[in-house]
Order: C-alpha cells, then structure tokens, then sequence
C-alpha cells in the first residue's frame, strides 16, 4: 500500500523570557505512540503515520538547543516540543538579541 507524505504545519516562537522555543506541530489523529522526533542541537525531523498517510518534515532552527532538556506533550492533535536555547546567557552577551541598524538615505 502507497503512503501519502504530507509535511505538518509548524509554528515555532520563544517563550516571554526568550529562553526557550516553543514548536507546535499539528498532527491531527495520530497515535501518540507512533510519533518519532529526532531533535539535534539546530534542527528537528518529525514523522507520524496515519491510516495510509504519512506526516513527516524536517525543520531547522535559528539558534542551537539543549537536547538534553527537551520536553514533548500531545494533545487534541498538537504536538508540542519546548526546548531551552543553548547557552542562553552567552548568546545574550555575543548579541543574540540583536543590535539597531541606522538606515541611511
């Protein structure tokens, strides 16, 4: 039998405090058991089958992650991943949250 392979809709932001992403990945009707992440320090893959359909994508991420620290939850076909940012207080320092450009015209 053929799979369908159909790439999740994903959201990724920062928790208030810009110390963590919060990544949610929609995977209606899965099967909690059947979902398979792979989470490295600057990317994530994320596959589940569902009755002949397959979601499945790989996803970069702007700055490195603690993946020794990484939390899931699966909810009402949300699949959420938290994950603190890598050395947070270093990147502060080098800049992380970004420095005024002055535009001249």
């Amino acid at each position: 039998m053929e799979r369908t392979t159909i790439t999740p809709m994903v959201t990724v932001s920062h928790d208030i405090n810009r110390e963590q992403l919060e990544i949610d990945v929609r995977l209606p009707d899965v099967d909690e058991k059947r979902i398979s992440l792979d989470m490295k320090k600057d990317s994530f893959c994320i596959s589940a089958p569902k009755n002949g359909t397959e979601y499945s994508g790989c996803f970069l991420l702007d700055h490195e992650v603690d993946t020794g620290r990484v939390e899931t939850k699966y909810e009402d076909g949300l699949f959420r991943i938290l994950t603190p940012y890598k050395n947070y207080w270093d990147r502060l320092r080098e800049g992380f949250m970004g420095r005024p450009i002055s535009v001249r015209g």
